[in-house]
């Protein structure tokens, strides 16, 4: 069974050695994080240049940038990796965080057809597990399985909408799936991600829940994308299908967002056309025994990444710190875990993988967020610590 502890081979891209990776580590001696590069196997603090990683991504040419900042060794990958894991952790030694900070954490739902299908199940199921295969049934003779080649927002689009209206059977998740507008939502808060080898939070009240495995973007204040990371959008789906109003419960809640390994920047060996082009592989073991194995295909996403990215930061919205932004799953598992017709959902202990050959491996276990480490270094804290080490002067000078 897969465990929390990977080396920097599991861990990294398959191109590593050609990628310009960045991340996080927090420095025991220092009582603060650094933002680092890692080179050669080796992690190597850069935060002179980049006290956090939104001054990193608002840099020009961020992975050039990268490439010439200067630094000091704080180790091998290997030893830090390994120092990482909630459970075995040394508190004297740097371990590996979630590889953002300041930025908004923002997710974009609903960008699948397949993802959609199941919204709908879970808001015309009311969030019961129970119900969700008759209403897939019947939802299915209406709209079919198979609306990928739907484009959001065209005349064919806005067909299929009326004629579901005429039939009674229009959906929220409809509207975003397949309507002009794209859902943008909070996942989570700036500072509030766990990054991998973290336990994962479920709120205990939740009995049909699900990983999500997807892609997250890394976007500047001015709405460049810079970069790419693993992310995994815990959902709760019986309180999202209670009623829309509650996706801030079912979205956000302690140690909920994982994010990582670390941070891959676009440079001429990596872009958003790879991006658009990936593969997501998904795999859960449990301590039951259980193996469920999934994968979502950026390729079959029905809104554009960019189109996306614009949706959430423009004229009409800003983000000053930059953003992350989760691109959506098509994985929905419906395989039944425990009686028939119940579906999937988590047990503690289960261990989650995410992985793609260029991003690398994503792995958190899930416990009860209340029995997660609990979230308490957050914005002013990393303030006072960068000033306590004289890191803020000439900022925005790189």
């Amino acid at each position: 069974m897969t465990t929390l502890h990977q080396s920097s081979k599991e861990a990294l891209p398959v191109d590593a050695d050609d990628a310009t990776l960045v991340g996080r580590v927090w420095l025991p001696d220092a009582n603060g994080p650094a933002v680092v590069k890692i080179e050669t196997g080796h992690v190597i603090d850069i935060s002179t240049v980049f006290p956090t990683m939104s001054d990193l991504c608002e840099a020009q040419e961020p992975a050039g940038a990268v490439r010439a900042a200067k630094g000091e060794a704080i180790g091998s990958l290997d030893d830090i990796l390994a120092n990482t894991p909630d459970k075995a952790r040394d508190d004297t030694k740097p371990h590996l965080l979630a590889p953002v900070d300041l930025q908004a954490i923002k997710a974009a739902g609903v960008t699948f057809a397949v993802s959609m299908l199941e919204r709908v199940i879970e808001e015309r199921a009311r969030g019961a597990a129970e119900d969700a295969a008759r209403f897939r049934a019947e939802i299915e003779s209406l709209v079919g399985t198979d609306l990928g080649a739907l484009r959001p927002g065209s005349d064919e689009a806005m067909a299929l909408k009326a004629m579901l209206i005429e039939k009674g059977a229009w959906s929220q998740y409809l509207e975003v799936g397949i309507g002009p507008d794209a859902e943008i939502f909070t996942k989570s808060q700036p500072m509030s991600s766990v990054g991998t080898g973290a336990v994962c939070g479920l709120h205990p009240n939740s009995k049909w829940n699900n990983p999500e495995p997807e892609v997250a973007l890394a976007v500047s204040s001015k709405g460049r994308v810079v970069g790419a990371m693993l992310g995994n959008d815990v959902n709760l789906r019986d309180v999202e299908g209670r009623s829309a109003l509650l996706l801030g419960k079912a979205k956000d809640n302690n140690a909920s967002c994982s994010l990582g390994p670390l941070l891959r920047l676009f440079d001429k060996e990596f872009t958003l056309d790879d991006v658009r082009k990936m593969d997501i592989e998904l795999t859960i073991e449990g301590e039951d025994g259980f193996r469920l194995e999934g994968r979502s295909s950026l390729s079959k996403i029905s809104r554009d990444p960019e189109d996306l990215v614009g949706q959430a930061i423009g004229a009409h919205h800003q983000y000053p710190d930059g953003l992350v932004l989760f691109l959506g799953t098509m994985f929905a598992p419906i395989e039944d875990r425990h009686e028939p017709g119940s579906g999937f959902t988590h047990e503690y202990g289960d261990m989650v993988t995410i992985a793609t050959p260029l991003l690398g491996r994503l792995v958190n276990e899930m416990q009860a967020t209340d029995s997660c480490p609990p979230w308490t270094y957050g914005t002013r804290a990393l303030m006072r610590n960068l000033a306590q080490r004289g890191l803020l002067e000439g900022v925005g000078t790189a």
